[in-house]
């Protein structure tokens, strides 16, 4: 019997920051929430734009403001033209430094793997 080519093998990688306690501080999933955010102006259109819930998606952004002591949001209560949620510059920076970290582990990640397992093998 033949042995079966594995095909175009790739590596998958997750990162995520955690506290001293393994609480999660921030990962992909809390940067897709501040995106969100971010975009649509408010907690409640991030919410519905991932299909999570407003409880849910406000969870995940206070549990992360709490680990940290610092708002990651600047929040408005409604009126006229409604309220809405705007990132704060620690929301900002953690944005742009989370995408940055996960851009450099990727690459490395690859380089890793091609050596070790593509042209090692």
């Amino acid at each position: 019997m033949a042995k079966k080519s594995p095909g175009r093998l790739t590596i998958r990688s997750k990162i995520w920051i955690a506290d001293e306690d393994g609480g999660v501080v921030f990962g992909a999933g809390r940067l897709r929430i501040l995106r969100a955010v971010e975009e649509q102006g408010s907690i409640h259109l991030a919410a519905k734009t991932l299909n999570m819930s407003y409880r849910a998606v406000w969870g995940k952004i206070k549990a992360t403001e709490d680990r940290l002591g610092r708002p990651l949001l600047t929040r408005k209560v409604g009126g006229t033209k409604g309220g809405g949620s705007e990132l704060t510059p620690l929301g900002k920076a953690l944005v742009e430094r989370f995408r940055h970290l996960q851009t450099l582990t990727e690459t490395a990640a690859d380089t890793l793997f091609q050596d070790l397992f593509i042209d090692g093998l």
